[in-house]
C-alpha cells in the first residue's frame, strides 16, 4: 500500500489516502466531468478511508440533477479535488491531477459513460 497525498492548487484543501500503486485512471462523459476535464481515480474510497484537512470555509459543494453526486471544490482556487459518487453515495473518486508527485497524464485512462445515468 502507498500513502497518497493531494491538495488543491492553493493548498487550502489537503487530503490523503492509502491505496495500491495507481496505474490507471478514468474520464467521465457526463456534463460536469466534460467541463472539468479531470482524470479521476478508477477506484472509489469509502469516506472513512479519505482523510480531508481543509481550511475552515474553503471546501465548497456543487450538486445538480438528482443531487446525489457531490462535487467538491476549493472556494479560493476553484480546483476540484474529489467527488462523492452517484452510484455509491459515501464513496469518493479522486482527481488524480491533485496528487503530489503523480503524473495523471501518464496513466492509461478508460472512459466512463456517466452521460447515460
Amino acid at each position: 500500500m502507498t500513502t497518497y497525498r493531494g491538495r488543491c492548487h492553493c493548498g487550502d484543501i489537503q487530503f490523503s489516502f492509502e491505496h495500491d500503486e495507481i496505474h490507471t485512471g478514468l474520464r467521465c462523459n457526463c456534463s460536469i466531468c466534460v467541463r472539468k476535464g479531470a482524470v479521476m481515480s478508477d477506484f472509489t474510497l469509502a469516506a472513512k478511508d479519505l482523510q480531508i484537512d481543509a481550511k475552515p470555509g474553503s471546501l465548497s459543494l456543487y450538486k445538480f440533477g438528482s443531487g446525489v453526486a457531490k462535487h467538491y471544490f476549493c472556494k479560493q482556487c476553484g480546483i476540484y479535488p474529489f467527488h462523492e459518487t452517484l452510484r455509491m453515495p459515501g464513496h469518493f473518486r479522486i482527481n488524480l491531477g491533485c496528487l503530489e508527485g503523480f503524473d495523471a497524464f501518464s496513466v492509461e485512462v478508460a472512459l466512463f459513460d456517466g452521460k447515460s445515468l
